[in-house]
């Protein structure tokens, strides 16, 4: 049988759907300008500059140094294909939940997408003093335990690529120190963990080890959050075997689903 028409809603609300018409260019074509947005979407250029302004701040789009628009964090998850990100998802909630009874803190999965890692699962603790959800939020790779986790399985060439200067011509500062960074990620692949103490929020320690595909690749950071002034370097050991037993847990999940 065939598919029924889309019809458009009664109340329709043309910013809406000149935002999402915008986004799905950028994904579906690579690149646009302001101009060329106006004309697509027969709107003056001040207003195709300020639907581009807040993709930019949704991080639904990003601006490159030719001042060329392109799809951003949120809408590269389609390289990783929707279907395996909500699988990660589903799979991974009922160990984060475990993680939380038995650590009592926030557990959280993440991926990471070229420089940016996105909270894709978040499971928060009880406690009145806790790390709220980020689930859905996007950091610097570089400064989260699990974009560390990732970034350190890429060989030199590709780590080359994600950091190459001409990505950061427009934002010079955002781009971490090449030989620093490779230090660290060369720490994060002998120790098969990651300890981040306040790179991405102050106040915050996460803690963190990789969830690999059936190829053994990492796929996915599984960590767990808490407030700086409750972190105790000797609950380490502790804290990494958990974390370890449950992306084991999750791996084998993964494995066994169709």
């Amino acid at each position: 049988m065939d598919k029924p028409l889309k019809t458009p809603p009664p109340y329709p609300i043309a910013s809406v759907d000149h935002a999402l018409r915008a986004a799905t260019i950028l994904q579906m074509e690579g690149g646009a300008t302001v101009s060329q947005i106006a004309e697509r979407l027969g709107v003056a250029r001040s207003t195709a500059h300020r639907l581009l302004a807040m993709l930019v701040y949704r991080d639904f789009a990003v601006q490159d140094e030719d001042r060329v628009y392109r799809a951003g964090p949120v809408l590269e998850l389609a390289a990783h294909s929707q279907s395996q990100v909500s699988r990660l998802r589903a799979a991974a909630l009922p160990h984060l939940r475990r993680l939380v009874d038995r650590l009592d803190e926030t557990a959280n999965l993440t991926i990471r997408t070229g420089d940016t890692a996105r909270f894709i699962a978040s499971v928060e603790c009880a406690r009145v003093l806790r790390v709220g959800s980020r689930e859905g939020m996007v950091f610097p790779a570089h400064r989260t335990t699990a974009g560390l986790l990732l970034l350190a399985e890429l060989t030199e060439a590709e780590l080359e690529e994600v950091y190459a200067p001409e990505r950061y011509r427009d934002r010079p500062g955002d781009r971490p120190d090449p030989a620093e960074l490779r230090a660290e990620l060369a720490r994060v692949g002998r120790s098969g963990f990651c300890v981040n103490q306040e790179r991405s929020e102050r106040g915050l320690v996460a803690v963190g080890v990789p969830v690999r595909d059936r190829d053994g690749a990492a796929q996915a950071g599984l960590s767990v959050s808490l407030p700086s002034v409750r972190y105790d370097p000797r609950r380490l050991r502790l804290l990494v075997t958990t974390l370890n037993a449950a992306a084991r847990a999750l791996e084998a999940d993964l494995a066994a689903a169709p």
